[in-house]
């Protein structure tokens, strides 16, 4: 927040931004059980094996977000993001202001990768800003709309018990968006899909693949699901093979959809520039809330349509998905992937947020709008 925007907010919420100062980032690692275990092309989530950051200020305040490792797309580990956070971010961040945050961006600079980390970072800093300020983050970044519509992910299992789960989450939660696990053999993806669509046929579906066809596969995948009236295909081979890519997305009569390929703003611009990509999903697990809205303006300017994407996020990464999705009109229009937290057994915050209607509504508490209930916190920690 620049010395300007400072100036305009004026009186005691300016005086606040101020006088504001870190004196402690925690990196603390929590271990939260599934109830049933999220199952796709890339691996499996066997436990939410996640990182608590914590930004203490000297007034008081903390800012907290959610950091989730997913080695097998980012190479982080909790361990690693416990470490980094620890080792660069904290003393990096010490005695900045948390309301400057292009000065705690520049701060973090000087280490590649550590996408998680960085943007739990980033998220924290702003939960502190909306608290200092008094306002919910979305309406920080945008206050485009006051719930956002909810997309439930269909983790892999057998067409009927696929089936069945989105059944049973349209009748409990009216969920009316699906995406749709794939990246399996073709023609047991074709069936699956073919169950979902006949088992909610008024839904909007789309699919990923998380990398796991060939192109050969994906060739012929792509034109029978178009028939199926899917919306989007995901990541539906290899990162590395750009060639392959760029020709998917101009044979598919609908976007190419791009997430591991789409990480940091430098790849979604190269990925636009090959004519790889038709849609990118933005995670504020990976790009915080800064860098989102940096991946957002790109997309903007070229036309290309946003969803906001899931990394399995326990409730409180949730509600920075939430406040991400809530903030812009392009990202408000469209289902965000938030229903993921419901999959867990147990969650750290006090009262987790409802599903109703098929929407989530804003909190409308200062920051992300949450409380952590220290009794959980307790019990899943693992570093006492």
């Amino acid at each position: 927040m620049s010395e300007q925007v400072v100036d305009l907010l004026g009186g005691d919420v300016a005086s606040r931004l101020r006088s504001a100062r870190i004196v402690e980032v925690e990196a603390i690692p929590v271990s939260l059980p599934y109830r049933r275990t999220p199952r796709f092309a890339s691996g499996a989530v066997i436990r939410a094996d996640n990182v608590l950051v914590r930004i203490h200020t000297n007034l008081g305040l903390v800012g907290q977000a959610e950091a989730q490792p997913r080695p097998y797309t980012y190479g982080e580990t909790q361990a690693s993001i416990v470490g980094v956070i620890r080792g660069w971010f904290a003393p990096r961040l010490s005695g900045v202001r948390p309301g400057a945050l292009e000065q705690a961006r520049r701060a973090c600079d000087g280490l590649a990768g550590n996408h998680c980390a960085r943007g739990a970072i980033d998220v924290a800093l702003w939960d502190l800003v909306g608290q200092i300020a008094g306002v919910p983050c979305s309406t920080l970044l945008g206050g485009a709309a006051d719930r956002v519509e909810v997309a439930h992910m269909v983790s892999f299992g057998t067409p009927e018990s696929m089936a069945e789960d989105v059944r049973a989450v349209r009748a409990e939660l009216g969920i009316r968006t699906f995406k749709v696990k794939v990246g399996r053999d073709p023609e047991l993806d074709l069936a699956a899909v073919r169950a979902v669509r006949e088992a909610v046929p008024d839904a909007d579906l789309y699919v990923d693949a998380n990398r796991g066809w060939t192109l050969e596969q994906a060739l012929r995948a792509g034109d029978a699901l178009a028939e199926l009236d899917v919306t989007a295909i995901e990541e539906p081979i290899a990162v590395e093979d750009r060639r392959g890519r760029a020709v998917l997305a101009a044979r598919w009569r609908v976007p190419l959809a791009g997430d591991e390929s789409c990480r940091s703003l430098s790849e979604v611009r190269r990925a636009i520039e090959e004519g790889a990509v038709g849609q990118v999903s933005i995670k504020a697990a990976r790009t915080g809330f800064s860098e989102s809205r940096d991946v957002l303006a790109l997309c903007r300017a070229h036309r290309i349509p946003v969803v906001v994407g899931s990394q399995y996020e326990g409730a409180l990464g949730m509600l920075a998905s939430v406040a991400l999705g809530a903030a812009h009109p392009e990202t408000a229009l469209r289902p965000v992937e938030a229903a993921s937290f419901l999959d867990l057994a147990s969650d750290l915050l006090a009262e987790p947020p409802r599903v109703a209607d098929g929407h989530i509504a804003v909190p409308r508490e200062p920051g992300l709008g949450y409380a952590i209930d220290p009794d959980a916190l307790a019990a899943h920690r693992l570093d006492e």
